[in-house]
């Protein structure tokens, strides 16, 4: 049993240089601390990262620091008496620390690692394929707006279907090789990366695919699409025009069929499962991502399962903050035959504990960027547990 005898928190600076949540905590088996990430594009139905603000989860907690010492925690469903504690006065990310460092308190008395205190009945186990993003747009690279110039999606993605080890190793040489490519057709390239460590450029999504259709690994995309939707029109800069429902979904097929997008994530708005749905009839082969949509909220992914709206969902902790609300959703989505993609957010940490989850909850798929040390930290640590597994 874990005891917890004090809470404490702090901010600290994420990979955006913007304040995030550090909590600690001290309990019978010695002191542990986590940290969340912040996302910049968020869903609207996205649990609040902090009840009022930072500061006010930080006195928060430190008010609830004595109520905590009569939990005994052994296991993930022990939590629930956390959040009992705590529902209503922290936020999200404030939650999401907190529970990772008692995960951790929980496996270091268990002498287990994180992700079998997790999965404890976890017998065959398969390792996440990587999903990492190499050339960014949208709010993401939102500096590169200053010149009108900048690819309508968020995310261009490369999905190698390799180990951990040699997917890093694979992605890491085609995001050497894009550079080259980029200085030949992008006059306005000067090498810069974006929040994700993606590279950023000029170009258009049509002519960032014509760099990415023969890399020799799946591709896909993260459209993003709610950050440009307004008022029923999906709003393109680059070049300028806009789109209804309807061109929008003809003009995602075109890229679907010309380029031959494995992975296709957030094509409409955050509330149109109607759209979605008519796409994954339309290419029920292809992975149709819901992640503004579902926001890793069990109840969203109800919805969308009546619809077949999606097969295939993101999963970022810290949306709604509760792991056992994550445990839920994950589970949902496996009897479902629903692929599930664990992601990084876009102010990152270098907190590895998304490499746990991931494995531990059995995803399908592990987005986390390709390389940078906030990303790295994840990646590496999720290449260390498939290392364990070979030994």
């Amino acid at each position: 049993m874990v005891v917890i005898k004090g809470v404490s928190a702090k901010s600290i600076l994420d990979s955006r240089k913007e304040k995030t949540i550090f909590i600690s905590i001290k309990t019978n088996v010695g002191d542990f601390s986590a940290s969340a990430p912040n996302g910049k594009s968020t869903g609207k139905f996205e649990v609040k990262s902090y009840k009022k603000d930072l500061e006010g989860d930080i006195k928060a907690l430190k008010d609830f620091s004595e109520y905590f010492s009569d939990e005994n925690i052994d296991n993930l469903k022990d939590l629930r008496r956390i959040e009992d504690i705590v529902e209503g006065h922290i936020g999200a990310n404030s939650l999401f620390a907190l529970e990772s460092s008692i995960l951790k308190a929980i496996a270091k008395e268990k002498k287990k690692q994180i992700w079998q205190i997790i999965n404890p009945k976890l017998k065959s186990a398969k390792m996440p394929r990587l999903v990492g993003n190499v050339i960014g747009g949208g709010k993401h690279s939102i500096e590169n707006l200053k010149t009108d110039k900048n690819p309508d999606f968020q995310e261009f993605l490369l999905i190698p279907k390799l180990n951990i080890k040699k997917s890093l190793e694979k992605n890491n040489k085609i995001k050497s090789e894009l550079k080259i490519d980029l200085k030949r057709v992008d006059e306005d390239f000067k090498e810069e990366k974006n929040d994700e460590n993606a590279w950023k450029t000029s170009l258009n999504e049509k002519e960032v695919l014509d760099l990415l259709k023969n890399v020799g690994v799946d591709i896909g995309i993260d459209v993003a699409a709610s950050s440009f939707y307004k008022r029923g029109k999906y709003h393109y800069q680059n070049p300028m025009l806009d789109r209804n429902s309807g061109e929008q979904s003809f003009y995602l097929g075109s890229l679907i069929k010309n380029y031959n997008l494995y992975y296709i994530e957030d094509p409409f708005d955050e509330n149109d499962f109607d759209s979605f749905v008519k796409l994954l009839k339309k290419y029920p082969e292809k992975l149709i991502v819901g992640d503004d949509l579902i926001v890793t909220n069990s109840k969203r992914l109800e919805k969308a399962i009546e619809k077949k709206a999606v097969n295939a969902i993101i999963v970022k902790p810290n949306q709604c903050g509760s792991l056992l609300e994550v445990a839920r959703v994950c589970e949902l989505a496996k009897n479902n035959k629903i692929k599930i993609v664990f992601s990084h957010r876009s102010g990152e940490t270098e907190e590895d504990i998304l490499a746990d989850l991931a494995f531990g909850f059995q995803a399908d798929f592990f987005k986390c960027g390709i390389d940078g040390k906030e990303r790295e930290a994840k990646l590496n640590r999720l290449a260390e547990i498939e290392k364990s597994l070979n030994k």
